[in-house]
């Protein structure tokens, strides 16, 4: 490696099928230098140096916050470092800890946690008067049992630290609540230590569920692109599509902007790209949560596709202290689709459909390889064994693609006792 004067340092780089655009196109922006946990080998056209260090507390199974900082402090020491940011929703936290200790632009360290903690987002929009489901935050079964009348039933009750509708569950009646409890308190293990314990009992709203990619400069807030959430598994919430419209109204509704607008002032994210999910309810639009970085599930490039911001140069535009241009340069429909086993299974094979077999297919892949078992709510999550992605001018012949070539892709499977 040859030695760099200045570097934007990325704090992880996650897996390859999910990432890699965004880091190759904030390469486009700067020199970028890569702390991770392995040698790279796909990140490497995309990196100009990097350190190895361990990004987890193997005794705790959390980010080794005291490590990655001394391997950023290290690289400051012969590198003038220009900026910090990662898409790893389990080091936020540490990614502003070290902009902190570094005196970089982005998110500050209680900002970040603001946003990785629901009990604390929910307690800090509760005070910015926004509208809010009915809550409390509970952790134990016995103060889940004596709060649950004054939530009512149905209500939802989710980990107090995951993402991705992990452990995120609808309870219909008092019979089905400790069972319930039970997985949402189980599910919040299988993140950072930092969140683990307390499972969050909110009151069951019904509406479209949307998630909005967005910037903040200076306390500014303005989005970039809006994805339309779909979902399955009843009384789960497993994500199973998204879809992003260049040209979506939802962008410029003055009920929507002033909610994300107020939300991310009383989480104090004042520069940084966030992604922000909104359930519109008969009481407006109401908050899911806020998570401090780009979207996954391959979001941030459908809204790349549909709008021709590039949420990668984005994300490092930010961290250097500029304010990215958020001009679209594209005016079409992108849309992703996931494909789920009807059963818990072992997979013998996948197929899926070539891109030209269907109008609109951009990409078609499987994502299960041969043996890998696939369990379905509340045993397993995110089980999916394939993924296409289409484009169309507008949204109705999106979708049409989208149940084409999902109709194309099939499992062989052995069933699990």
């Amino acid at each position: 490696m040859t030695a760099q004067t200045d570097a934007l340092l990325v704090i992880g780089s996650g897996r390859q099928r999910y990432r890699q655009y965004l880091l190759a196109s904030a390469a486009e922006r700067h020199p970028l230098w890569l702390i991770d946990a392995a040698e790279p080998t796909w990140q490497r056209p995309h990196v100009t140096g990097w350190s190895v260090v361990p990004l987890l507390d193997t005794d705790r199974l959390v980010p080794d916050r005291e490590q990655i900082l001394a391997t950023a402090q290290e690289i400051a020491a012969s590198h003038r470092i220009a900026g910090v940011f990662t898409y790893d929703e389990t080091l936020v936290t540490t990614t502003a800890l070290i902009a902190e200790k570094l005196g970089l632009p982005g998110l500050t360290l209680d900002g970040a946690d603001r946003c990785r903690n629901k009990h604390r987002t929910r307690s800090a929009l509760t005070l910015a008067g926004l509208p809010q489901p009915r809550y409390t935050l509970a952790n134990t079964l016995e103060e889940a049992r004596e709060a649950a009348p004054a939530i009512g039933f149905p209500m939802v009750l989710k980990p107090r630290g995951m993402g991705a509708s992990i452990g995120v569950v609808r309870v219909d009646d008092p019979a089905a609540f400790d069972d319930a409890f039970a997985m949402a308190e189980h599910a919040g293990h299988g993140g950072s230590p930092d969140y683990e314990g307390g499972v969050l009992l909110e009151e069951y709203m019904t509406g479209p569920e949307i998630s909005i990619d967005g910037i903040c400069v200076d306390g500014a807030y303005e989005p970039m692109f809006i994805a339309h959430k779909q979902t399955g598994f009843e009384p789960y919430f497993e994500e199973t599509g998204h879809v992003v419209e260049a040209d979506d109204r939802l962008l410029t509704d003055p009920d929507l902007l002033h909610v994300l607008k107020t939300a991310h002032q009383a989480l104090h994210v004042s520069t940084g790209i966030t992604h922000t999910e909104v359930l519109f309810t008969e009481r407006g639009p109401v908050v899911v949560e806020v998570n401090a970085r780009l979207g996954g599930d391959l979001i941030p490039w459908l809204g790349e596709l549909a709008t021709g911001i590039r949420p990668g140069r984005v994300a490092a535009e930010l961290a250097l202290g500029q304010r990215p241009d958020l001009t679209r340069t594209g005016q079409r429909t992108a849309g992703i689709r996931f494909t789920y086993p009807p059963r818990n299974c072992r997979v013998q094979e996948v197929s899926v459909p070539a891109v030209g077999d269907v109008e609109g297919l951009l990409c078609a892949e499987a994502i299960a390889d041969e043996g890998t078992e696939l369990r379905l709510p509340p045993g397993g999550y995110l089980s999916r064994y394939a993924y296409v992605v289409c484009a169309a001018p507008e949204r109705t012949a999106c979708e049409q693609s989208l149940d084409k070539a999902t109709d194309e892709a099939h499992l062989t499977f052995a069933p699990l006792d």
